[in-house]
């Protein structure tokens, strides 16, 4: 197995729009085709729009975009700028009377950094679509991780930048892919299991750890810092079904799981993506632990991309100045 490009999974293209004064953006990732999707959702608050049709029972057999997208529940209304784009194009499921693009999007909370009173929109949206392309999509602070942050248990006063990140794998004719908007309550940990993101020490001098500063409350109520999310879609040139589409986004949450602890809090929305752009014959259970893996190294880029904004450390940065 070797590391890829991102964009040699083949089938889609990504695109970013953002405004960096606000501190919110979206991502849409457009398939080339209408394509098979599963969707598996842990976290305890997620702001969500077309998450039904990607029910194994839903009758939609695929989607045509998925958009990730700041701005909490405002943000949803951003959608309708991926249908518009699509619809100008012809392109959605034939109804007969008329083709309606089929667009998921899931929602992070970045409100609490830069302008709360601006959220992606449909415009927004729509830039994105016109942006997307087959390059490598830039990481970090663009797009939906433009305004992205981790540790916040004590507060935005001792949380660190985070962003968007990918990694991409191949093992065989086999390609997985992750792409990644982080946007937790907890820390985030390397691949050496050492933290190198998260709640910082009273002084902002150093890294301390959420989980010990939590299980330190737990004889109190000390409640959690609400507004996060992870946000992540796979894709991958096998060819599967929604059915086993959703198993491969479930197995995929352990990647979340190495990388982010805590993960998967009341306040935390996590919700992953899977999407199908191929016709190689695969065995979901391959793709899950590439997917996972991908993953966890897509939220490890996502943090090291990360530049210092909106009074939060970032580690492209950190302490280099």
């Amino acid at each position: 197995m070797r590391e890829i490009g991102i964009m040699e999974v083949g089938g889609f293209r990504v695109g970013h729009a953002q405004d960096m004064e606000a501190a919110t953006g979206c991502t849409v990732i457009l398939c080339d085709r209408m394509s098979p999707a599963g969707l598996d959702v842990r976290g305890g608050g997620p702001a969500s729009r077309e998450s039904q049709i990607l029910n194994p029972v839903a009758a939609a057999e695929g989607i045509n975009a998925v958009l990730l997208s700041g701005g909490s529940a405002f943000g949803l209304d951003a959608a309708g700028g991926v249908q518009k784009y699509l619809e100008e194009r012809n392109i959605g499921f034939e109804t007969g009377v008329a083709k309606v693009p089929l667009v998921s999007q899931s929602c992070l909370f970045d409100l609490g950094v830069g302008r709360k009173d601006v959220r992606p929109d449909s415009a927004m949206a729509y830039a994105a679509c016109v942006n997307a392309s087959y390059s490598t999509p830039a990481q970090g602070n663009a797009g939906a991780g433009t305004g992205c942050s981790v540790g916040k248990y004590r507060g935005m006063e001792r949380a660190m930048k985070a962003g968007f990140g990918v990694y991409a794998l191949q093992a065989g004719a086999l390609k997985v892919g992750a792409l990644a908007a982080v946007n937790a309550l907890g820390d985030v940990y390397g691949p050496n299991g050492a933290p190198i993101a998260g709640l910082l020490t009273p002084d902002r001098a150093g890294l301390s750890s959420t989980l010990e500063e939590l299980f330190g409350d737990a004889d109190r109520a000390a409640g959690l810092t609400p507004g996060n999310t992870t946000l992540g879609v796979v894709v991958t040139n096998a060819k599967l079904n929604k059915t086993q589409l959703t198993k491969a986004a479930g197995m995929t949450h352990n990647g979340y799981a190495r990388a982010i602890r805590p993960v998967h809090t009341t306040a935390d929305g996590d919700s992953i993506y899977a999407l199908s752009l191929g016709d190689l014959p695969g065995d979901v259970n391959v793709v899950g632990a590439m997917a996972a893996l991908a993953m966890e190294r897509a939220i490890v880029r996502a943090v090291q991309s990360a530049a210092s904004a909106y009074g939060l450390p970032g580690l492209a940065d950190w302490k280099k100045a």
